[in-house]
């Protein structure tokens, strides 16, 4: 029985590890920010995207807002002058891959591959290294974050999601990043799809405005991850 128990804990944990994105079990990931004034973060996964890249880069331009942007490599090759865009704007760019498999059950190959294609075209792209690095859905085994670490990248997850992916609407996703967002709060939002590359991430787009200008009424700030 004993043997059963300790058996137990050990699968228990694996699946702590691998399922929940901020378990320091496969090494601690970056669930908030330092300190504890009014800041927040903004991230963005799965672009860039031709439709909602550009506009939530002129939503934060207006508005002089910096975000961090997890590329996905794949998209990177197609819409270069996207990252470029987001390097030169001066927000952060973190690595998501190439291929955006969940990587909890990927052998070390898998992941060195997956890491090294999406850092590769990053740099094509913005002619600078990723120094961030995003899981896709967080999910992670005992070598995801080593491998990310030996490429230069500390794992991030985050501190509150909104399945803005599901298309809730504008409105919804609007008042559930603002109404769940807290000091130091990494929020994440998604400007591409990870799985078809025309996706519809339009309300996304329409929301951030109003993501900005409610959360900077109440006295928030906004950081990109990691600094510049």
């Amino acid at each position: 029985m004993l043997g059963l128990g300790a058996a137990a804990v050990v699968l228990g944990g694996a699946v702590h590890g691998a399922f929940e994105r901020n378990s320091p079990l496969f090494g601690r990931p970056i669930t908030r920010l330092p300190g504890h004034d009014r800041a927040v973060a903004l991230t963005f996964d799965d672009g860039p995207n031709p439709d909602a890249t550009p506009a939530i880069l002129d939503a934060l331009a207006a508005r002089g807002v910096k975000a961090t942007f997890f590329i996905l490599g794949r998209h990177a090759e197609r819409w270069p002058d996207l990252v470029r865009r987001v390097a030169d704007e001066g927000h952060a760019l973190g690595n998501h891959g190439y291929f955006h498999r969940k990587l909890h059950f990927k052998s070390p190959a898998y992941v060195r591959t997956d890491l090294q294609l999406g850092t590769r075209a990053i740099e094509q792209a913005a002619k600078m290294r990723p120094r961030l690095f995003r899981a896709p859905h967080g999910f992670r085994s005992p070598w995801v974050t080593p491998i990310a670490r030996s490429l230069g990248q500390r794992t991030v997850g985050w501190s509150l999601g909104v399945w803005d992916s599901d298309r809730p609407g504008v409105e919804a996703i609007a008042r559930r990043t603002v109404e769940g967002a807290r000091p130091g709060s990494i929020l994440l939002l998604h400007d591409g799809d990870g799985y078809d590359d025309a996706g519809d991430r339009m309300q996304t787009a329409r929301a951030v405005p109003l993501i900005v200008d409610r959360l900077l009424t109440q006295g928030y700030r906004f950081d990109p991850v990691g600094g510049l």
